[in-house]
């Protein structure tokens, strides 16, 4: 049986069929018969929720990070992103078919409460990637910013910290130059997923990230809006200066798009005699998406 033969079998059973299979589970848990099924659920119920309001906002974040984490699992387990944007549309058709107060619906959200209650007041979460880690924090400082989903990376002798930071989550690249130098602009390179089908992946790279990179021409290029002297707080581990680029909040929403498995650049430009040099560092995308609803 294909991806696309199971999960159609989904549409053609009531609410109470179709979350049968544990969308309450928490991250990591193996009720469900494979990450498709619980990306299903769990984006029912997203979406029942989303019209319904049937959560707190703490539950609902919680839930939102495990389907999104699902999703990342579904991309990985070899399902295209056509076929999880197909899943992903009769999870919410079914949603949306449901009386707000149907018994079905009312005893699936009961326990999707109590099995994310306990998930729902972590203050940190650590998501692990197939080269790199992101670490989410919900805690926030009112007068120090502190990263609130970051990812380190170190290319050739220098270092970067890249994510989200201080309340507002602004989109951040802080990085440090062995050698003294100042970039006079960064940018962010990643796929356009509306001009392409899926990731490029070369199976020869192995856990080489740049390997991991679409062409530039099937690319979204984002510059830095601001640079300025990074905050102590945000520096690379044992770092004392750094220089701290800004970039548009529309970064984040167009990684989140993006497959897990997959990688977006962090280009510096120095200017030279002539053309200006660059260097690049990469970010893994690994459960970005799940990090960032975490956050919420």
């Amino acid at each position: 049986m294909t991806f696309a033969e199971h999960h159609k079998g989904h549409a053609r059973g009531g609410i109470a069929m179709a979350i049968s299979v544990a969308a309450w589970i928490l991250p990591g848990g193996v009720l469900a018969a494979n990450a498709g099924d619980q990306l299903y659920e769990r984006t029912l119920m997203t979406a029942a929720d989303g019209r319904c309001r049937l959560f707190p906002p703490t539950i609902s974040s919680a839930l939102d990070a495990a389907r999104a984490q699902a999703r990342g699992a579904t991309l990985r387990s070899g399902a295209t992103e056509l076929q999880v944007a197909a899943l992903e549309q009769r999870a919410r058709a079914k949603a949306n078919s449901a009386a707000c107060d149907s018994k079905d619906l009312t005893v699936a959200a009961a326990r999707v409460k109590k099995a994310f209650e306990g998930y729902s007041q972590l203050l940190s979460m650590t998501y692990p990637g197939d080269v790199s880690s992101w670490k989410a924090e919900r805690s926030v400082s009112a007068t120090i910013p502190v990263w609130r989903l970051s990812q380190p990376s170190s290319f050739g002798s220098d270092r970067l910290m890249f994510g989200l930071a201080g309340r507002a989550k602004a989109v951040l690249a802080v990085s440090t130059f062995e050698n003294g130098q100042r970039p006079y602009v960064a940018r962010i390179i990643l796929r356009d997923t509306k001009r392409t089908l899926g990731p490029y992946l070369d199976a020869r790279s192995g856990r080489n990230l740049s390997g991991k990179i679409p062409p530039r021409n099937a690319s979204l290029v984002f510059t830095a809006e601001r640079r300025e002297e990074a905050p102590v707080t945000l520096l690379p581990n044992g770092a004392k200066t750094g220089l701290a680029f800004r970039f548009p909040d529309a970064v984040a929403e167009a990684m989140s798009q993006l497959d897990p498995r997959e990688a977006v650049t962090v280009e510096f430009a120095f200017a030279g005699r002539g053309e200006e040099t660059t260097r690049k560092a990469y970010i893994e995308v690994g459960d970005f998406a799940a990090g960032r609803a975490f956050l919420r």
